[in-house]
Parts: structure tokens; sequence; C-alpha cells
């Protein structure tokens, strides 16, 4: 999408329009020109979204709620207002973040506010006035996620016996009032266990989790279930024992007469499998529930999980069971686990055995994903691996696509010379703009300020180098950063500088506001 975006922006004017506009760096020609240019904008929306909890994060969180306030349909208000105190939260501002979810009216949407607020005034180092929130919230079936959060703040900061406290009141509120959501509860107390050091506790209620995933549907297709949370943590502790267990074939005679592995075969229109009970000399099938054995999205989430921090041997054996499921499974979620496993294992050094494992896909398919076997190669530390694998991608933009990942990973580690070589070997003029964005923040922030704004002036589409010079603006100094940014919103407006402004400019985002507005 960024791509064509930028390319339907066009080149660079050849005018080199805005090159020589504040040079002084000064913040009222900066604000001018915001003003100016948001007042040429009348289509974006003011109530909602990007504006609003930027106001809400630069200090003006009264007139991000009073935008919100204008919102009629009262779910859509109250779940933007919800948004804002999220946001005034971040920015550290908890007291106005406290009075705003106060006055949110839908009573459920006030109290996602104060949940989300609990862990907020912990890690602030006011535990009391996290536990006034957590006891305020009205609604039993919010309490356990609240205490969950509270207990995980507390043992996040080292004080394990109220991080016990807070996980047994956590506990105790799931216990009485079983929700939808129990689990994810369940699972986030899994890890207070670990993190406390009570391994048996964590096992009990991994237990628990497990048995909830069994009777229960996943809460959302695009979020991983609760069971695969836990068995990542597990993973990460070299505790396989659980997956094995629910990746183990289901026993029958069915099974023996020709029954695909992991039961599958046998799945029926409700995408139930089926288990076989004895009764007297005849075997009676039954259907056991979807939970009882581990799908492929699991597992995928469970690999995305501890790729980056799981030890070789424990990312190699999860690599291998994802293989066999991959080889014995139905099909279903088939390409989200090869993802997921060709990722791991070009993050764990197995570049060749991940490149192998796409050869069997559709060409265009298979180009995309050895270009992002590349990509995490060189993201794992290997770029000198990784570009030598670009040249077995036999679609070249796919091998743009990969050579850029590469040149974001040298210039990441220093090597900005090389990494500003290896762009003359991308083929594609935007693919090159966008290695070029990359070189020129590393070399900033590496400590060269006049080479990385050099390295933007030869970047030729102008949404591309204004985002290159966007990028800049926090890594510079205060006046070469006004001056970067007003000649950003010259080549294409205020959007691509403004989160780069809320901290050095924060008034720069009401001008944006009331230049649209009026």
């Amino acid at each position: 999408m960024t791509r064509a975006w930028e390319r339907h922006r066009g080149p660079v004017p050849g005018n080199e329009a805005g090159r020589n506009v504040a040079q002084g760096g000064f913040e009222p020609c900066l604000l001018a020109l915001l003003r100016l240019s948001a007042g040429t904008d009348r289509r974006t929306d003011l109530t909602r979204g990007r504006l609003p909890r930027a106001l809400a994060r630069t200090g003006h969180l009264q007139r991000a709620a009073e935008l919100a306030y204008t919102i009629g349909d009262e779910l859509d208000q109250g779940e933007e207002l919800l948004e804002l105190v999220r946001a005034a939260a971040d920015a550290g501002d908890l007291c106005g973040a406290q009075a705003l979810a106060e006055s949110i009216p839908l009573r459920q949407l006030r109290d996602q506010a104060l949940v989300a607020l609990v862990p907020a005034w912990a890690r602030a180092g006011d535990r009391d006035r996290a536990v006034a929130v957590a006891e305020s919230i009205r609604y039993p079936h919010n309490w356990g996620r609240a205490w969950a959060l509270l207990a995980k703040a507390a043992a996040d900061g080292g004080d394990r016996d109220d991080a016990l406290g807070f996980a047994a009141r956590a506990e105790d509120a799931v216990s009485s009032c079983p929700v939808d959501g129990t689990e994810q509860v369940l699972a986030l107390l899994v890890e207070v266990a670990f993190a406390t050091g009570d391994h048996e506790r964590a096992a009990v209620l991994a237990d628990r989790v497990q048995d909830g995933t069994r009777s229960r549907d996943p809460a959302g297709w695009s979020q991983p279930r609760p069971l695969a949370v836990v068995l990542a943590r597990e993973a990460l502790d070299a505790d396989l024992d659980r997956l094995d267990a629910l990746l183990r074939p289901p026993s029958g005679p069915a099974a023996e007469a020709g029954g695909v592995r992991c039961g599958w075969a046998l799945a029926g229109a409700d995408g139930r499998g089926t288990e076989w009970e004895e009764d007297g000399d005849d075997p009676v099938a039954r259907p056991f529930p979807p939970g009882d054995l581990l799908g492929a999205r699991d597992l995928a989430g469970v690999l995305d999980a501890v790729a980056e921090n799981a030890d070789q041997d424990v990312a190699l054996a999860l690599a291998d069971r994802a293989e066999t499921l991959l080889e014995t499974g139905d099909g279903r979620d088939h390409d989200i686990l090869l993802r997921s496993l060709t990722l791991l294992l070009a993050r764990h050094g197995q570049a060749e055995r991940a490149m192998a494992l796409t050869s069997p896909l559709d060409p265009d398919l298979r180009a995309g994903r050895q270009a992002d076997v590349v990509a995490e190669l060189a993201r794992s530390g290997d770029p000198d691996g990784a570009t030598a694998l670009v040249h077995s991608i036999d679609d070249r933009r796919a091998q743009d696509r990969a050579l850029v990942e590469v040149v974001r990973e040298l210039a990441r580690r220093g090597e900005t010379g090389r990494a500003a070589a290896l762009v003359r070997s991308v083929d594609d003029c935007w693919a090159q703009d966008e290695a070029l964005v990359a070189v020129a923040r590393e070399t900033a922030r590496y400590g060269d300020p006049d080479r990385a704004e050099t390295l933007t002036r030869s970047i030729a589409h102008r949404a591309t180098r204004a985002r290159a010079m966007a990028e800049l603006v926090p890594l510079s100094e205060p006046f070469r950063a006004r001056r970067l940014a007003a000649q950003a919103v010259l080549l294409d407006g205020w959007a691509p500088v403004l989160e780069s402004l809320e901290r050095l400019v924060p008034r720069a985002v009401a001008v944006v506001v009331d230049g649209t507005a009026n």
C-alpha cells in the first residue's frame, strides 16, 4: 500500500520545492507552513482516529474529547473516548485519562477504560491508585482481567508478594464469574506464575486454559488462542509435553485403517474430528471437541511467539513438529503455519531448509515467501548469507523486496556505506528509494546528519523523500529538525511529519487541527 500510494504521488518536482525554505529552523515558520497545509485538506476526520489521539498525546486531551463527543452514535463515541484514554495514559497523563474514563457514558466501555488504567497506574508507581481503580470497576466480567493485569505489572516490577495476591484475586474473579475471555485471563496468570517462579501453579493454570479451550471457541480468528500463548510459554521453558499430547493422533480402528495422523482425515463438516469408544465388541465413534487437537493456526501462533527468544534446540524441535503437521494435516491454515515455520527456520540459521519448504508453492507465492525468508535471515544477524540467498529467488520484484530488507539490516548494524552500495543492486526505482530511507535514518542515528540529509536528496519520489526527512526529525538537532520538517511539509503536506513533531513541537498537532477545522 505504501508503494502504491507513494508512486501515485509522483516524483519530486523538478524545481526541488522547499529546499531553501526555513533555513533557520524557526518554529513559527514551521507552524505557519503546517497551518497552510492543513487549510487545503478538508477531508480529514477530526472526530476520530489519528488527529484526536495525537491531541491526547500532546497535552490537548480536553480538545480531543470535545471532538469525540460530537460523534452522534453512542457506541462509536464511547469507543473513540476509550482510545483517547489509552493514548493519554501512554503519554503519561494518567489524571486526565482517569477523568475522561469516568466520563464515558456507556458503562461497559467505561469499565474497559478503567481496566486499561489499572496497569498504567501500577507502572507509574502508584500501586494504591491502581488497586482503587480496579475496585471501582462495575461489571464482574471485567474484574478478572483488571486484577490479572495488575498482577503482571507487579511481577514485572519484581514484587512477588503483591503479584501473587493480585493473581489470587484475579483467579477468584474468573472462578466466580466464568465468561468469554476467562482463558485469556488464565493465560496471563500463567505468565505471572512463571515470573514468580511458581511452576507448579503455572501447570495447574495451563490445564485450566486447555480445558476451557476445549469447551468454547476462540475469542477471535485474528488472535492466538490462549492455549497457544500457554504452549509458547512452556516451550520457552523447554517443556513440550503438553504440545506433544495435543498433537498426538487419536487411536482406534479407523486411524489404523488408513486415517491420517492427528485425526484430520476423520474430520466432519463441522470441523470436529472423531475419537473412538468401546461398546461391547464394536468401536463407536463420537465427535471430540475442536480444541482437543492443536490446529495449524495455533501451532503457528506458538512458533511466532518463540521465534526470537527460543533456544536453538527448542526452535528446531518445534520446527520438526510443525513440518510433520504440514505433511499430515488436511490443509486448513496450511499457509499460515508454513509461513511461521519458514521464518522460524530462517531466524535460527536454517534458511536452506526454509527455502526448500517453499519449493512446492505456486511461483508467485513462492517468490514472496522466499523474500520473507531472506529478510528474516538478515534480521537474525546474517546479512552476508541473506545477500547470497537473494539470487536464488527467480522473481525480480521479490528480489528487490529481499534486498531492501538486507539493506535495512546492514544499515541498522552501522554498515551504512555497504548498505548504500547495495542499494544500487535494487532494480525498482521506488524500492531503491525505500532502501535509501533506511540508510539515511541509520546514518543519522550513527552521528552523520549531513550525509543523511544528502542521501534524502537522492530519493526520487516526493512522498518517499518527505517520509525520509520526517524520519530524520527525531534524530536531529532542533533547528535542523524543524527545517527538515518544514521542507517535508512543502513536499507532501503535514501528514508525514506530524508524528515526528509530537515531542519536538507539541503545538504542531493543535495547529493542524485548527487549520483543518477552519
